[in-house]
């Protein structure tokens, strides 16, 4: 089956962290009046090379849905075609475009919401901002049900911490909302937390099973119980590359967590 294009015009483009050479992108896709997703899904993108050969490459979706439009968040690679190309692209009049599929994917809350901790690092932050986004909309009913929610950002440096304003502003005005950023490579002024994501997702499941007097690690669940009758009260979401998907995930395995409670994507 032939997927539908459609020409995404790049309205604004920030360049959020210049070591890193990372960057906002938003999108409007004039030829519709709505693209509807769902927070954590993908868009596949298109553009020919050099050689006149077609590539295509799939990047989160680094917002919520909103009508017609949507973001990316890319870092430029040395000897990267796409990303290159979309960092290329300017907004000013007249400003480039790209063409689009999708959504995909299956990265997404699982409802109802429940307790939910959110890993990433780099660029797998996208997601992550557009889970928050729908959680959290600005000017929107609070949709996250007074559940806490977790965000463990791990970067090396301070200069890396993509989209750290916002964050910090959404954990202010939301009680339920606690962001945690991590730096294995922070310097000496820095103040905050230091380490790998998985040191701080494993002080987060001691704390809160002493607080719901669980003993860890838990019992395991029962194999014969149908996929449609396994209710967790909390979950995972991991988006990153594949070693820390990789060390979260047997982290959270070791305390008795099913699979099914870990949702991950990773990008290499």
């Amino acid at each position: 089956m032939e997927r539908k294009l459609y020409t995404a015009r790049l309205e604004r483009k920030i360049c959020i962290s210049e070591p890193a050479q990372c960057f906002h992108f938003e999108f409007v896709i004039d030829e519709l009046e709505s693209f509807p997703f769902t927070s954590g899904q993908f868009v596949s993108t298109l553009a020919p090379d050099v050689n006149g050969k077609q590539q295509t490459r799939a990047y989160s979706i680094a917002s919520a849905a909103s009508a017609n439009r949507f973001d990316l968040c890319v870092n430029r690679v040395e000897g990267g075609f796409f990303s290159n190309h979309l960092a290329d692209l300017t907004d000013l009049p007249p400003s480039g475009s790209v063409k689009v599929h999708g959504p995909h994917g299956h990265f997404v809350l699982r409802t109802p919401v429940t307790d939910s901790i959110l890993i990433a690092t780099g660029t797998g932050i996208a997601p992550m901002r557009g889970f928050t986004q729908w959680l959290f909309p600005e000017g929107g009913p609070d949709r996250s049900e007074g559940k806490e929610i977790w965000l463990v950002f791990g970067t090396r440096y301070e200069t890396d911490l993509y989209y750290q304003e916002e964050f910090e502003a959404l954990a202010a005005k939301h009680p339920n909302f606690h962001y945690l950023a991590t730096l294995s490579r922070a310097g000496d002024g820095w103040t905050g937390l230091r380490g790998y994501v998985q040191d701080h997702v494993a002080r987060i499941v001691e704390e809160r099973a002493a607080r719901l007097n669980q003993v860890l690690p838990l019992p395991p669940v029962d194999p014969t119980t149908p996929a449609t009758e396994l209710n967790f009260d909390i979950y995972a979401y991991i988006c990153g590359l594949n070693n820390m998907v990789a060390g979260v995930r047997e982290k959270l395995a070791g305390y008795g967590w099913h699979r099914k409670q870990i949702i991950f994507e990773r990008y290499d």
